[in-house]
């Protein structure tokens, strides 16, 4: 259910986007100025209600096999996902014209966020050991509620300052930490099972260590200290090209697991931009770069490995062989010509045209992906299993 519910919303929020640029840059369609910054919304949206969809389908199941309990009742399932969808579709009311939408679509995001939580955290209390993977999901999970609640602030009492934070909480407490402790118990289990003699690198100090470097750009950013970010940029450029180079998996690798570290990929080229972004900026007070380390990371790192993992457990949980099917290698290709467009953007003469590209392209690339996945999601397995 979440995974429907994150295919249908990843489309409509980006078809919503792409409409919003192309009626500031062409004029048309005609489309209503937000209750709040258009900008702003896009990115709560992005991060608090779609890609969450897909976070908890894939938590919600993962939580009891890590923990060797028992899985969850339908209804856990229904609680979080329905209350994402119901979110974001008020919020969208909201964006496209409805002005109360907004805030009872948060109110609505917040509630199902918090039974999700409730249900993570009895799968913590009732382990017998510790299983640290998990912590650091349901840690991320938590700072998400916590911008969640600094958007709240905004939205019902006009404070700037924490729809800033909630976004930088957002990406570097929230998706970053989630994203890569999903790639570090799961990544090398998956080269693990399709290539002979890999051996698996995931120690955990890795995963601290990330969390540490993580927590440092983000408070240097809600400083403001931006000369200073390279004190955490750098050491993530150096740790997660360290994990591409002992992770990647030497000799022949099947597609299906191939678009995943060439997802992968996209994280220490993030912290590459980053870091210069950074550095220029000590150097000589300019922010060059704009936006584009951001879209990296957000289009190139979260959308790569969005696709490479969703489609690699739809084939899975609907009893198909693990194979890349023809859509998902389309939308694999495509949405890296999309984060390239993105990047371009921010140093194209006509700026806004490249972002209605880049939005557009998304659209384009991604839909006939996530109908497939959608009518896997309404049809019974194909093995004749439960599901």
């Amino acid at each position: 259910m979440p995974f429907f519910i994150g295919a249908a919303n990843l489309i409509v929020a980006m078809l919503w986007w792409a409409l919003w640029l192309s009626s500031r840059r062409f004029g048309w369609p005609a489309m209503p100025e937000p209750s709040i910054f258009a900008g702003w919304l896009h990115a709560y949206v992005m991060q608090y209600q779609v890609l969450p969809s897909f976070i908890f389908g894939f938590l919600l199941t993962v939580f009891p096999r890590w923990t060797g309990l028992d899985p969850f009742p339908v209804w856990r399932y229904a609680v979080t996902g329905i209350g994402l969808v119901a979110g974001q579709a008020f919020t969208l009311a909201g964006a496209f014209g409805w002005t109360p939408g907004v805030a009872v679509g948060l109110l609505l995001t917040i509630v199902a966020w918090s039974a999700g939580l409730l249900s993570l955290g009895g799968i913590l209390r009732h382990e017998k050991g510790i299983t640290w993977h998990a912590r650091s999901c349901y840690a991320a999970l938590v700072l998400g509620l916590l911008g969640l609640l600094c958007q709240a602030a905004f939205v019902f009492q006009s404070m700037p300052l924490m729809a800033f934070i909630s976004i930088k909480l957002g990406t570097f407490g929230l998706l970053l930490p989630i994203y890569f402790t999903v790639a570090h118990r799961m990544f090398p289990f998956f080269a693990s099972g399709a290539v002979p003699d890999y051996v698996a690198w995931r120690p955990l100090w890795l995963l601290a260590s990330a969390w540490g470097l993580l927590l440092l750009h983000l408070g240097l950013e809600l400083a403001h200290a931006y000369p200073w970010l390279w004190l955490a940029d750098l050491p993530l450029l150096a740790l997660t090209g360290t994990v591409c180079w002992r992770w990647w998996p030497d000799g022949k690798q099947p597609p299906l697991l191939r678009v995943l570290f060439v997802g992968l990929l996209w994280l220490p080229l993030s912290f590459a931009l980053y870091s210069a972004q950074s550095l220029t900026f000590l150097a000589s007070g300019v922010y060059l770069l704009g936006r584009a380390p951001a879209h990296a990371l957000f289009i190139g790192f979260f959308g790569s490995v969005l696709i490479a993992m969703v489609t690699r457990v739809t084939q899975g949980h609907s009893g198909r062989p693990l194979v890349l099917p023809r859509f998902a290698l389309i939308a694999f290709v495509a949405i890296q010509l999309v984060a390239l467009a993105r990047i371009g953007a921010e140093f194209a003469r006509d700026a806004m045209l490249w972002q209605v590209v880049s939005a557009a392209g998304w659209v384009l690339a991604l839909t006939p992906w996530a109908i497939r996945a959608v009518r896997i999601y309404l049809s019974p397995r194909v093995d004749g299993k439960a599901g």
